[in-house]
């Protein structure tokens, strides 16, 4: 099948690209200085050149909380639009079948523990990152309008918190597994974290999370949002002292308590997953964690070892 995967070459999407090539698509992955999904008249060459049977949509601007409350109009923004370039487009030439993947940050703040998806709509997401989980759900609302005014088969799924290789370590912009990894990679003496430590969060595998969106991708056609997670869930604290286990960090943990906590829990009800199409989570955290350690030492090797030979 002819499938066409926005954000492709990112985090996420590289590990759907290669699933889904192992199992035999021809896959159309666009580069975003080639095909800006913010603008209409790129959204739509970019449709008309790619000819997809199937459309994954996985590009987003995302980030942490420092980010999101850096530039909450930008990510409120950019998301929406891509979301909604990638909806139309779809339904013009004709798209066999659409996944959107949304957020976790969509849930409302307060969401009972485990979140199940029929919570979505009670309540407002937590403030720090509200402009872009709102934006996700929006294309929730667009996939149900389309499937129901045009016959679109679009599904829409919500991953828990990423991680793993290649994730993003810049210390602006990503997440909190990689910005404790790289910190205790290159510290000795001290981290500083935001927070207080006890918020609490599920995290999974992000080639578990690419298993599960070509399992939807090939097994699932209804119009209700599906969580996919590892029912895991951990404190940022003990995170922190189970990656400063994993790199060798013996130094001090330092929380800032003037900084956000972001939203207090977070923990996915997985079974609508699989019981529709089957997805379970392989990877415990310990094991992932291990895995993604092991995968920024080397990279970090690769890049210093480049950087003698470059001088």
């Amino acid at each position: 099948m002819k499938t066409l995967v926005t954000g492709g070459s990112g985090f996420l999407g590289s590990h759907i690209v290669e699933r889904l090539q192992a199992a035999g698509h021809e896959v159309v992955v666009p580069r975003s200085l080639d095909y800006d999904l913010t603008r209409e008249a790129d959204a739509a060459r970019l449709f008309r050149e790619a000819a997809p049977e199937l459309v994954i949509h996985v590009a987003a601007l995302a980030g942490g909380i420092g980010a999101n409350r850096a530039a909450p109009a930008r990510f409120w923004h950019a998301n929406l639009l891509m979301g909604a370039h990638v909806l139309e487009q779809s339904r013009l030439v004709g798209v066999g079948k659409l996944v959107l993947l949304g957020t976790i940050c969509s849930y409302p703040k307060f969401t009972p523990v485990p979140f199940r998806e029929d919570d979505l709509w009670n309540g407002y997401p937590e403030e720090t990152n509200a402009p872009y989980g709102i934006a996700k759900k929006a294309h929730l609302v667009g996939a149900q309008a389309y499937r129901e005014q045009y016959g679109l088969n679009a599904i829409y799924l919500l991953p828990v918190n990423l991680y793993g290789p290649r994730d993003n370590f810049d210390l602006e912009t990503g997440h909190v597994i990689p910005h404790l990894i790289r910190k205790m990679v290159e510290s000795r003496d001290q981290v500083v974290l935001w927070g207080d430590g006890s918020p609490t969060r599920e995290f999974l595998f992000v080639e578990d999370c690419a298993e599960g969106v070509v399992l939807a991708a090939e097994g699932y056609e209804a119009p209700e949002p599906v969580n996919l997670g590892s029912g895991e869930e951990i404190s940022i604290h003990d995170l922190a002292q189970l990656v400063a286990e994993l790199t060798g960090f013996e130094g001090e943990i330092v929380w800032d308590r003037s900084k956000p906590n972001g939203q207090p829990r977070r923990r996915l009800d997985i079974s609508r997953a699989e019981a529709l199409f089957g997805f379970r989570a392989r990877t415990g955290l310990r094991e992932g964690l291990k895995r993604t350690v092991a995968w920024y030492r080397d990279s970090l090797a690769q890049r210093e070892s480049l950087a003698r030979v470059e001088h």
